[in-house]
C-alpha cells in the first residue's frame, strides 16, 4: 500500500468489500489501520467512521512461550466456526527490529484454522511500542467485527506488558499455564493473577492430568487471596488443545465472565476502555510528533553526544529536548 491518501470512491469500496466480509478487502482495511503513516492514519480514521462495529465476543490469550496458545486457539476456532461462529484471530507478535514486521506470525501454526473459510487469522506486530499494539490491535478488532466476525480472539506472546494491553482491549482475559513447571505460585507473576478472568491449564493430557488438576487447585487457592469477596473468581480449569479436553468448559467460561458483567457492566467496561485507547492515542500521536519535530532533529545528536560524554545528566537532556519541540 502506497503512502497516498485514498480517495472517497476508493474508501466507499473498502468499506463495502470489509461490510460483505471480503477476505482481500479485511486484510487491506487492516493493513491501513496498522500503518503509522499520516496518510494513511487519515485514511483508517475515515474507514472506521464508516464501518459499523459489532457486538463480538473478545477474549485475550496469553501464556508464557511453548504453553501451547496456537494449539488451543486452533483447537478452539475450530469448534467455534462448527457451531456457526465467525472467528477472528489476531496474534500481537514482537516486531523485527529492522523491518517492524511480524517474527511470529506463521499461520502455519494454525493450518486447518487458517483454511477455515468461517475463519480469518492475522499476525500483527507490536511495531516497537504498547501505544503502536493498542492502535492497530484495537482498530483490527473494529475491522473484524464490522466484517461479522462474532469472536475475536487476541493471542499475546506471553512477555513482557503486553498482556496488560491487551487485556484492557479484550471483555475477557484468559490465561494458559501448565503444571509441569516447577513451583506454579512463584512461575506466575501477581499481576497475571489479578487481570485473568479465566484461567486454563493446558496439556493436561491423559498422563498429566493428575498434575494439571493439582495446578488448578494450588491456583484457585492463590486467587481467592488475590481477589475480594464479592469480585468475580476467576475460574480455573483444566484443558488440552492437543486432544480437544475441557476446551469446551474453557469457552463456557468465557461465556459466564460475560454473563457475569452483564449489558450494563460490559458496556461500562468497553466505555472505560475507549476512554483508556483516547489517552494511548494521544501519547502514541505526540511522541510521534516529537520524533518528527525539526528542533528536536536539530539538537538530538549534540544531546546525544552530550550525555554519552557525561556533560549533561538525563533529566538536563530531557529538558533540552522539549524546549525544543516546545518552540516548534
Amino acid at each position: 500500500m502506497t503512502a497516498r491518501a485514498l480517495d472517497e470512491e476508493e474508501l466507499a469500496r473498502l468499506a463495502d468489500g470489509v461490510r460483505d466480509g471480503r477476505r482481500a478487502d479485511v486484510s487491506r482495511a487492516i493493513t491501513l489501520v496498522e500503518s503509522t503513516k499520516p496518510a494513511h492514519r487519515a485514511a483508517a480514521r475515515d474507514l472506521l467512521s464508516r464501518l459499523t462495529a459489532g457486538d463480538a465476543v473478545r477474549v485475550g490469550i496469553s501464556g508464557v512461550p511453548g504453553v501451547g496458545k496456537s494449539t488451543f486457539i486452533e483447537q478452539l476456532g475450530t469448534r467455534l466456526t462448527a457451531a456457526g461462529h465467525r472467528v477472528g484471530v489476531l496474534t500481537v507478535d514482537p516486531s523485527s527490529v529492522r523491518t517492524g514486521g511480524s517474527v511470529l506470525g506463521d499461520k502455519t501454526r494454525m493450518a486447518r484454522l487458517a483454511t477455515d473459510p468461517q475463519a480469518y487469522i492475522r499476525p500483527s506486530p507490536a511495531a516497537g511500542t504498547l501505544g503502536g499494539v493498542a492502535r492497530a490491535t484495537t482498530q483490527a478488532m473494529a475491522v473484524l467485527e464490522a466484517a461479522g466476525h462474532d469472536v475475536v480472539l487476541v493471542e499475546t506472546v506471553g512477555v513482557g506488558q503486553s498482556e496488560i494491553t491487551v487485556a484492557g482491549m479484550v471483555d475477557t482475559f484468559l490465561f494458559l499455564t501448565l503444571a509441569r513447571t516447577g513451583d506454579q505460585l512463584q512461575g506466575i507473576k501477581k499481576g497475571i493473577l489479578e487481570i485473568a478472568d479465566v484461567i486454563a491449564v493446558n496439556k493436561a493430557d491423559q498422563e498429566h492430568e493428575g498434575e494439571a488438576r493439582v495446578a488448578a487447585r494450588e491456583l484457585a487457592g492463590a486467587l481467592r487471596l488475590v481477589h475480594g469477596k464479592g469480585e468475580w473468581a476467576p475460574s480455573v480449569v483444566t484443558c488440552s488443545g492437543l486432544t480437544g479436553e475441557g476446551v469446551d468448559e474453557v469457552w463456557q467460561r468465557v461465556l459466564d465472565h460475560r454473563g457475569h458483567l452483564g449489558e450494563e457492566g460490559l458496556a461500562a467496561k468497553r466505555a472505560g476502555q475507549q476512554l483508556d485507547f483516547t489517552w494511548s492515542l494521544v501519547r502514541d500521536e505526540l511522541a510521534d510528533r516529537l520524533r518528527r519535530s525539526p528542533g528536536v532533529a536539530a539538537i538530538r545528536d549534540d544531546v546525544r553526544r552530550r550525555v554519552l560524554e557525561g556533560e549533561i545528566n538525563a533529566p538536563v537532556a530531557a529538558d533540552l529536548i522539549l524546549e525544543a519541540y516546545d518552540r516548534d
